[in-house]
């Protein structure tokens, strides 16, 4: 084999290692380089405080504890005068079974009527009652309004919905003063929204 051929043929391996190990390399470098797959929707966690993290987007009235860092006056549009809301404008409400400082609705009641939980110190818009708080057995601390423990329904699905209006003679919307909402003609038995809970939640404790 005469040395022009022996130089073409190394000539031609070299090139080939090179390539080799160019493909090789690009490969390898996708692969470490690939950014990690986008969470799906509803799948981004945030801080809920406390080192617990909850699903962005949950909804409030998924039957567990709400918290608020303001109480505000609301005035209602169907008789029921003035009410208490949260921040975001849900309607609160007072049970009648509570006692001193001292919250009734423990357990499955809780899971239908959510405590309200004191985010910091609440600001007051409109609200006579004097504000304050009670450790619950769980040592979170709910929010009162004239010494009676605040709550929201699991039956509201809006802002704005009084459906726990007069739930089982017990359960009434808060006014500023803490006291009961009732109507213009002074019942306080009926469901300001008009609407009732879905039948969806039929059988569910205090539903």
């Amino acid at each position: 084999m005469s040395r022009h051929r022996i130089a073409l043929t190394m000539a031609s391996g070299v090139v080939s290692a090179l390539l080799l190990a160019a493909c090789g390399a690009s490969t390898d470098n996708s692969a470490n380089t690939g950014a990690a797959a986008p969470a799906a929707p509803g799948e981004t966690t945030v801080s809920a405080g406390g080192g617990a993290t909850a699903t962005a987007g949950t909804s409030a009235g998924s039957g567990d504890m709400v918290g608020t860092d303001m109480l505000m006056a609301k005035q209602t549009s169907d008789g029921m005068g003035t009410i208490v809301t949260d921040a975001k404008g849900w309607t609160l409400y007072r049970y009648d079974k509570d006692k001193a400082a001292m919250s009734m609705c423990t357990g499955s009641c809780a899971q239908t009527w959510m405590p309200v939980m004191a985010q910091g110190t609440p600001k007051v818009m409109g609200v006579q009652g004097k504000v304050g708080t009670i450790t619950r057995d769980d040592g979170m601390k709910q929010i009162t309004l004239a010494g009676w423990p605040l709550y929201r329904y699991m039956g509201d699905t809006k802002v704005g919905d009084m459906n726990g209006q007069g739930k089982g003679g017990t359960w009434y919307a808060a006014t500023p003063a803490g006291k009961k909402a009732v109507t213009s003609s002074g019942t306080s038995s009926s469901s300001g929204s008009g609407a009732s809970p879905s039948s969806s939640m039929s059988g569910m404790p205090g539903m």
